[in-house]
């Protein structure tokens, strides 16, 4: 329930603030008075769009706030946006200006369906456009959905949620099917790249051993050639016939001369010391030459058998990849794909499964929903019919048909439409065809006093409600909207003195001018006021004795 509303800078309204109540609230006011934007305000802070030209004219931005008694749940709401709960209540506040408009919950700021997450479900605004919903199937579905009892409520819970599943499924199962081709031929081309891995079976930088193994073979003459020369340099040749110096024997020769000095001078010993040690290098270096030498021979057959093999390997790097490592990874990220398309027929057959085991829960599911929106429909019809007698539509008859649709939908498998008939003499039809304005506001009326029945602290905001009548019908549309107040908060916008004559608390807008800019405010009236305002509204400006003597009559048979 709104405890508080409060607009300022919206259309003509400066800066104004009603508290609110229980029970029925009355708004009335001169026409262009600026009524209306208190119901614009309440559309602003239930999500509807904000636009700019609501702001006030030579103003910066507008802004409506509202209190809102919160209970656990939607505390718990209130505290998942990240606003606060003071006292019960929660400060609900929507902020325009020129560029861009801002939600905000309990201080925090929230997107508009975080706002309708909060407030969507406490108040429901009653305007024009609601009066021409009612004419849409979607509409009369939801109405007639409202009345079901907790036993609809549950199957249509379920069905929601199953359908949710079934769709997704269904959209999944429709995709793989049509990626099938697709896939299968991604499937072959990795299958074929890695069967043809497998057969060459690389290792990691075996192109590169290779390649330094074959410059090696290549080069085998002249390499012999050069450790051949430093053997000969080293130690000698024992095929040739001269006697050329060597290192070692160059080094032996140096040794014996300084090994000789060396009783005259200890410095020489040390020298020839140094010399032995150079001798023992040597004689290991012309060691390992020698054998270099030796394992240096000519391999045709393993040059050839390398060559075949980096063709190999070059082969798969002009495919996946310029190196072996590469090659390799491309292997093991191609053998997990070739998993996944492998998984998609499994997965197809679990989906093929899945939907049909939906597919026929949900059957059965609409079938109960049917059952139970036909079981509504009498009961409805039949209550409504007694509400529209009240507001003399004594012979309206009114119906909700249901029929089958081609295939399930998003609420079962029915078209629910709501046929009316204001005359004995006329045969039902589709309410939107035949219903006139004031008809449609009686048709509304009646509907919500009959669902208010199982609601209880809602809001109901209503916007000319009582469009198109007057008189009697318009007393019993305020007895309806006390009636529905007795167990919701009721706040109506209305011209006609009958209906504002009912409310609980009656608030008037009024109007100034200073010549330049149109200004209104917003007060409550009570006793004297009050007879004075629904004296107005019955006679015009210029209020008659005679006009506060109904008007008090009025207010005596509304508290009877």
């Amino acid at each position: 329930m709104l405890t508080e509303l409060r607009i300022a800078g919206l259309g003509v309204i400066d800066d104004a603030a009603i508290d609110l109540g229980p029970g029925f609230t009355a708004v009335t006011g001169e026409t262009g008075a600026g009524k209306t934007m208190i119901v614009t305000g309440l559309g602003l802070l239930t999500g509807e769009k904000a636009e700019s030209r609501l702001i006030r004219h030579g103003g910066s931005r507008a802004l409506v706030e509202g209190r809102l008694g919160v209970d656990d749940d939607l505390a718990g709401r209130v505290a998942e946006h990240g606003g606060e709960v003071e006292e019960g209540e929660v400060l609900i506040s929507r902020v325009l200006t020129p560029s861009r408009s801002r939600a905000l919950v309990g201080g925090a700021q929230v997107t508009v369906p975080g706002l309708l997450d909060v407030v969507g479900e406490q108040i429901t605004i009653h305007g024009q456009s609601e009066q021409l919903r009612l004419g849409t199937a979607e509409r009369q579905r939801e109405v007639l959905d409202a009345f079901g009892g907790p036993e609809l409520d549950a199957d249509l819970a379920k069905y929601r949620s199953l359908w949710a599943t079934h769709r997704a499924d269904a959209d999944e199962l429709v995709g793989l099917r049509a990626q099938a081709q697709e896939r299968a031929r991604e499937l072959a081309l990795l299958e074929f790249g890695l069967a043809e891995i497998a057969k060459v079976a690389p290792q990691v930088d075996e192109d590169v051993t290779l390649q330094a193994e074959a410059r090696s073979l290549q080069a085998v003459d002249d390499l012999r050639q050069a450790a051949r020369a430093a053997t000969v340099a080293l130690a000698g040749d024992d095929d040739a016939f001269d006697d050329q110096p060597t290192a070692l024997g160059l080094v032996a020769a140096a040794r014996k001369a300084l090994e000789a000095a060396a009783e005259d001078d200890p410095a020489a010993a040390s020298l020839a010391g140094r010399l032995a040690e150079a001798s023992f290098l040597l004689s290991d270096a012309a060691t390992d030459v020698a054998s270099y030498l030796a394992g240096l021979e000519a391999d045709p057959a393993r040059l050839e058998w390398i060559a075949g093999r980096l063709a190999a390997l070059q082969g798969l790097g002009r495919k996946y990849g310029s190196t072996m490592a590469d090659v390799l990874a491309w292997a093991r990220d191609a053998a997990t794909t070739v998993d996944r398309l492998q998984g998609s027929d499994e997965r197809i057959a679990a989906l093929e499964d899945a939907v049909s085991r939906q597919r026929s829960a949900l059957e059965a599911l609409a079938a109960s929903i049917s059952e139970g929106r036909r079981r509504a429909a009498g009961e409805l019809a039949e209550r409504v019919e007694a509400e529209l007698t009240a507001l003399a539509m004594p012979h309206a008859r009114l119906s909700f048909a249901v029929a089958a649709l081609p295939d399930l939908g998003p609420y079962g498998a029915d078209q629910v439409t709501l046929l009316f008939a204001a005359n004995p003499g006329s045969s039902p039809a589709p309410l939107a065809k035949v219903a006139s304005g004031g008809e449609l506001s009686r048709v509304r009326l009646a509907l919500e006093v009959v669902l208010a029945g199982a609601t209880t602290g809602h809001t109901f905001v209503f916007d000319e409600v009582d469009a198109g009548v007057g008189g009697t019908v318009a007393l019993e549309i305020g007895r309806r909207l006390k009636r529905l107040a007795a167990s919701s908060q009721v706040i109506v916008v209305t011209h006609l003195a009958q209906v504002a004559a009912f409310a609980d608390r009656h608030f008037v807008v009024h109007k100034a001018n200073d010549g330049q800019v149109t200004t209104s405010g917003i007060a409550e009236v009570k006793e004297e006021a009050r007879v004075d305002e629904l004296a107005r509204m019955m006679a015009g400006v210029d209020t008659t004795k005679a006009a506060r003597e109904h008007a008090t009559e009025l207010l005596a048979e509304a508290r009877r």
